[in-house]
C-alpha cells in the first residue's frame, strides 16, 4: 500500500534491527523501499539489501555534504547505475547550510560533484534523487546547465518554499515529502504540499532521521511513513488510501519500477 521512496537502511543503527523493521513496514503495509546511497564506499551495502530483498532497490550516489570520501567520476557512477536494481543516481545536490568560515565560492567541489552525477543520470537514462539545502539558486541553476529535466528525478525531503517547489515542477521533478511535514514548526511546508499535484508528489522517512509525530525524537524507520502519507492527505482532504495508491504509483513511474504481480 505505502512506499518510503527515502531511507538510509545501510546506517548501522537500522542495519542492525533490519529483521524487526522489516517486520514492522509488514504491519504498517509498507510494501517497498528505496535504500539510498550516500558515498562509493558505502555502495555496495545498500546494493546487497536491495539484492537480497524483493522489496528493496537502491541508488548510486555521493551525497553532497560527506568530504574525505571517494570522488565519483561519471564512469564510476554509470558503471553502478547499470548493476541490478539500482534506479536512481543520488542522493546528490548542494548543501550550504554548514559552511562555517567557508564561503559560497569555497563549495565549487560540490557543484562539480553535483554535475558529474548529472551527466551520469543523463548517460545511463535513470532519474536523479536531489538534495538541496540552503542552496536552492545554484541547484536549479546547474539543473538547467547540465539539462538534468531530460532524466528528471525527485527534490527529496522537500523543506524549499514553494517558488523553488514550483521551479522544480516546471523542470519535471518530483517533490517528496518527509516527517518533517508532521512538525508543529512546519507549517509554509504544508502550504507547499497542499499547492504540489498529488500525480507529483512522494513520501519519504529519510530514516533513521525526522522520526514523524507522534513517534518524533525517536529513531525513524521506513514503518512510520504511513504517518507522512496521512498528513499529505489531510492537506489535500483526501482518504489515506488515494494518497497511498497516488505516491505508489509516482514512485513506480518515476524510478521504472513495476508494480507487484
Amino acid at each position: 500500500m505505502f512506499v518510503d521512496s527515502h531511507c538510509h537502511l545501510s546506517f548501522p543503527e537500522l542495519r542492525e534491527h533490519l529483521p524487526a523493521i522489516r517486520a514492522a513496514m509488514a504491519e504498517a503495509h509498507v510494501d517497498r523501499a528505496l535504500c539510498i546511497c550516500t558515498t562509493l564506499e558505502e555502495f555496495d551495502e545498500v546494493h546487497a539489501l536491495a539484492r537480497e530483498h524483493d522489496n528493496f532497490w537502491a541508488t548510486a550516489g555521493v551525497h553532497p555534504d560527506n568530504e574525505g570520501v571517494r570522488e565519483p567520476t561519471v564512469d564510476d557512477l554509470i558503471a553502478l547505475a547499470r548493476q541490478p536494481k539500482v534506479v536512481a543516481l543520488g542522493e546528490t545536490g548542494l548543501d550550504y547550510y554548514r559552511l562555517g568560515t567557508r564561503t559560497v565560492a569555497d563549495m565549487a567541489w560540490q557543484r562539480e560533484r553535483f554535475r558529474v552525477h548529472i551527466r551520469a543520470a543523463r548517460a545511463t537514462g535513470k532519474p536523479l534523487v536531489i538534495h538541496t539545502r540552503s542552496a536552492a539558486e545554484d541547484t536549479l541553476r546547474l539543473i538547467d546547465e547540465e539539462g538534468a529535466a531530460e532524466v528528471g528525478g525527485v527534490f527529496h525531503c522537500f523543506t524549499e518554499t514553494r517558488e523553488v517547489a514550483r521551479a522544480a515542477l516546471e523542470r519535471g521533478f518530483h517533490i517528496s515529502f518527509s516527517g518533517i511535514l508532521t512538525f508543529k514548526n512546519a507549517a509554509g511546508l504544508r502550504e507547499v504540499a497542499a499547492e504540489v499535484p498529488l500525480d507529483r508528489c512522494l513520501i519519504e522517512t529519510d530514516s533513521p532521521y525526522l522520526a514523524p509525530v507522534p513517534h518524533r525524537g525517536k529513531l525513524n524507520n521506513p514503518s512510520y511513513v504511513p504517518h507522512v502519507a496521512a498528513e499529505l492527505a489531510r492537506l489535500k482532504g483526501l482518504s489515506i488510501e488515494a494518497v497511498a495508491q497516488a505516491t505508489t504509483r509516482n514512485f513506480e513511474r518515476l524510478f521504472g519500477i513495476p508494480a507487484p504481480g
